[in-house]
């Protein structure tokens, strides 16, 4: 892991390179492919998805023999005899329309979801055949089977269709309360304030943090993709603390403790600069004193750790509310998470011994 430091090393202005001017944000053709991937209905390769279908399959499969059940005890027979194929013929078909999500969504809307019908009739009719090779039914119900496996497939299209439409405006809103939460007036105003006080005593400072708002700013304008490094966005809230630094001085009090290992798991774009701004908005802001604020990531075999802990004023230490503000941004980055993790992805925050910490769990792998 990176030794703690106060701030990470800056290069000086005049070695800086040259940034390109902002521009209005664009969809890339990556971007606009994307978008076109994630509204296919053959998008259940999430752990969540997989047990949702699961857990709606066996709920169907309960209620189903309770008809046909007299007893107690012949309605768990039952409901195991039918689960033992009906189980197989769900994971197959949702290992199949995971392999093949690629390559059926290059085709139209009708015929992806005829192929998923198709799938699930023969997943379902695999199922029928497990449990007649194992004599647990006499005659076969193959019609039955392949007529319940399509319907399956299609209901579970449908809630997939459904599911990935519904990334799209919420990713927009998250994003617009993002950019309203990031690009504050008076966060502009002081940060062009301190870099015209460094005009003419510190030059190359005052470079260096405007360089830093360009980025930010260039950040925030650009095409925000589905996802982006851990990596990328420690070097934004690199460029973000590095201007408050100037403006706060030593009452900023900043510590990384990075691993390098974490730095390839993926995170919505413009995740961590706003928790980091929340700590500086909390923590820093009303303490005369100023606060400690430590970033620190880890990786713990399949899993990335990721805290934001900040110390707060002595009157926080009590049991008061936090500012609404506060709570928005967080719910904010917790939904954004569950959109692009799921059931993987684990978010807490709260008050922990003085300080407030905000603690991320995501999957190391992308």
């Amino acid at each position: 892991m990176r030794n703690p430091t106060i701030l990470s090393a800056r290069p000086p202005a005049s070695a800086a390179t040259p940034q390109p001017p902002l521009s209005a944000p664009s969809a890339s053709p990556r971007s606009k492919a994307s978008v076109r991937a994630s509204g296919s209905p053959f998008d259940a390769c999430q752990i969540g998805v997989v047990l949702r279908a699961v857990l709606f399959v066996q709920l169907v499969v309960a209620i189903a023999t309770l008809f046909v059940a007299p007893s107690l005890s012949e309605w768990l027979l039952l409901a195991a005899t039918v689960t033992g194929g009906a189980l197989p013929a769900t994971l197959i078909w949702l290992l199949a329309a995971c392999a093949s999500k690629r390559m059926l969504a290059r085709l139209p809307q009708p015929a992806q979801y005829a192929s998923g019908a198709a799938l699930g009739a023969l997943a379902a009719l695999y199922g029928c055949g497990l449990l007649r090779l194992t004599g647990a039914v006499g005659a076969a119900p193959w019609l039955a089977s392949a007529l319940a496996g399509a319907l399956f497939a299609g209901l579970m299209m449908a809630a997939l269709v459904l599911r990935a439409r519904g990334r799209t405006p919420a990713a927009t809103t998250a994003r617009l309360a993002e950019l309203q939460s990031r690009i504050r007036p008076h966060f502009l105003f002081n940060t062009l304030n301190s870099a015209i006080a460094l005009v003419r005593q510190e030059p190359a400072k005052a470079e260096a943090m405007l360089e830093d708002l360009s980025e930010l700013f260039r950040q925030a304008l650009a095409d925000p993709g589905e996802s982006v490094t851990l990596a990328d966005e420690i070097a934004l809230a690199e460029r973000y603390l590095a201007i408050e630094q100037v403006r706060f001085g030593e009452r900023l009090r900043i510590r990384w403790d990075i691993d390098p290992a974490a730095n390839d798991a993926r995170l919505p774009p413009l995740l961590l600069q706003p928790l980091v701004e929340n700590a500086v908005k909390h923590g820093v802001e009303p303490s005369p004193e100023g606060a400690r604020l430590r970033i620190r990531t880890e990786r713990r075999g399949s899993t990335v750790l990721i805290e934001v802990v900040n110390s707060l004023p002595p009157l926080r230490w009590a049991d008061q509310p936090l500012p609404r503000g506060h709570g928005i941004a967080l719910a904010n980055v917790r939904d954004r998470l569950r959109l692009l993790h799921d059931v993987q992805a684990q978010f807490s925050a709260g008050m922990d011994n003085k300080s407030y910490r905000v603690r991320i769990a995501i999957p190391a792998e992308p």
